[in-house]
């Protein structure tokens, strides 16, 4: 196997570990990309009340003032969850679980393969690519 220092398992891990590891390390992708959508969501909502405000003052000068009105009161401005904005649910997930998280999915790497991170998929990779071919190369700049 080539050497790559901060992908290779240390001395001692065994296999169940790295697998445990790199469990860990896909579900933390999976946040991250729930986080994502998260902000998207918070985006989104945003642009929608704004919007949402425009059209309504497009009813109240086009004379729809009771329609303008009850979507003022009933709608624009409102929270999405109760007491919430998006922007305190974005900062209550990536304080809490989010934080919470990284943190333990970092004192696993640290306490365990000296804070290596991706020795699953980097034995993956080794494990699959063909050695010697153009396009397979173990990392940036070799050749082999």
């Amino acid at each position: 196997m080539a050497t790559d220092e901060e992908h290779i398992r240390p001395d001692g891990v065994d296999d169940l570990t790295v697998e445990a590891l790199g469990n860990i390390s896909e579900a933390l992708e999976a946040v991250e990309i729930a986080r994502g959508h998260l902000y998207a969501f918070h985006r989104l909502s945003g642009t929608g009340d704004l919007t949402l405000g425009k059209g309504v003052a497009q009813l109240r000068e086009a004379g729809h003032t009771e329609l303008a009105d009850r979507f003022e009161r009933d709608l624009v401005g409102r929270n999405v969850l109760h007491g919430r904005w998006t922007f305190q649910v974005v900062e209550e997930y990536d304080d809490g679980y989010y934080a919470t998280f990284k943190q333990l999915e970092k004192e696993a790497r640290t306490a365990l393969v000296e804070g290596r991170r991706h020795i699953y998929e980097s034995e993956m990779k080794e494990d699959r690519r063909t050695h010697g071919a153009p396009g397979h190369e173990y990392r940036p700049g070799s050749h082999e």
